[in-house]
């Protein structure tokens, strides 16, 4: 297998065509009588537990990102059957797959940096709550004074 084949999504995700398997299903969507004949519909089945070409960071986040389309065994299994032709769900498949894992290998959010409210802030705060508490006591019953 050549260097071009591999398909690049970062540096620390790196897929070869050797790390899926597409298999060829009857699709539900359009196609009339012809959808009863011919398989159009992508099954494709990345094994991201066995991947070579994938960080040990990149491979936990795809498959908590892939959910329940993550079997136990770590496979990661894309149906595509949007469109017509077996090769548009072919290339749509495998964009979902890219961009699965091109989520997956962003880096992490900063860590939150916590702060504390300033000072004029607590007090409007305090403000407002004694504002509401007047509000609410002149709501009830009048007395006989």
């Amino acid at each position: 297998m050549s260097e071009a084949e591999k398909i690049i999504i970062a540096d620390e995700a790196v897929i070869s065509p050797d790390d899926w398997r597409e298999d060829f299903i009857r699709s539900s969507g359009p196609g009339g009588q012809n959808v009863n004949k011919v398989a159009t519909a992508v099954q494709l089945r990345f094994d991201a537990a066995n991947a070579p070409g994938l960080s040990e960071r990149v491979r936990q986040r795809a498959l908590k990102l892939a959910g329940q389309r993550a079997t136990k065994d770590g496979v990661i299994v894309i149906e595509a059957g949007r469109f017509r032709t077996q090769e548009q769900n072919r290339a749509d498949a495998r964009a979902r797959l890219v961009a699965l894992l091109a989520s997956a290998a962003e880096p992490p959010p900063p860590p939150r940096r916590k702060t504390k409210p300033t000072k004029g802030s607590v007090e409007r705060r305090l403000k407002a709550k004694a504002g509401r508490s007047t509000v609410k006591k002149l709501r009830g019953r009048v007395g006989d004074d």
